[in-house]
């Protein structure tokens, strides 16, 4: 029995992931990720699309091509915009988006969705959707299933973006996750532009 136990502990240990967004397409870091961020930082995401926030600032200060000033580990995790041209969405004012969250391992805390502003890394109006506690809590996950508006919702596109958010680069969609008990802050983010209304 102590011997299951400790292999249940020690495969826990290992585990990779928590949480990222699976569709539509996420920022995944490439070239420009690692002229900013450095190789650790990109390593790391790429093992692992779920690292948790909170790992990636000592990683990128052991790295010498890690650059503080270009990138912001709390927005997008550092993932540059430039590595994801290809996959900018086109939304219109008042359009419906669905959104499919990965939870591969939950940590009960809050999150939201939010329309985040790339240059001041704040957010736009008010979350499209939040939980302001009682997201991925473990307790109701094991031998069940999360709350499926927890990893398969809607969020409708704002009409008041007016020209805020018509070019790419200046917006993403970001879900926003902070589990308490880990105390780890997850975000993945959705590169998008709105025309005007």
């Amino acid at each position: 029995m102590l011997f299951t136990l400790l292999q249940i502990a020690s495969l826990a240990a290992l585990a990779h992931g928590h949480g990222y967004i699976s569709t539509p397409p996420m920022r995944m870091p490439g070239d420009a990720t690692t002229a900013a961020c450095g190789k650790s930082v990109v390593a790391d995401i790429v093992k692992d699309k779920t690292s948790h926030v909170e790992g990636l600032p000592e990683l990128a200060a052991k790295d010498s091509g890690y650059k503080a000033a270009q990138c912001n580990l709390w927005l997008c995790r550092g993932v540059q915009f430039a590595d994801n041209a290809a996959n900018v969405q086109t939304y219109k004012p008042g359009e419906t988006v669905e959104i499919k969250i990965a939870l591969t391992i939950p940590h009960v805390g809050s999150a939201n969705v939010s329309i985040v502003d790339t240059k001041t890394n704040t957010i736009v109006g008010q979350p499209l959707l939040s939980w302001p506690s009682g997201y991925a809590d473990e307790r109701q996950f094991y031998g069940k299933t999360l709350p499926a508006n927890q990893t398969d919702f809607k969020v409708t596109i704002p009409t008041t973006l007016d020209a805020k958010c018509a070019t790419a680069g200046d917006c993403v969609i970001q879900w926003w996750w902070y589990g308490t008990g880990a105390r780890q802050t997850y975000e993945s983010c959705i590169d998008f532009t709105v025309a005007a209304a």
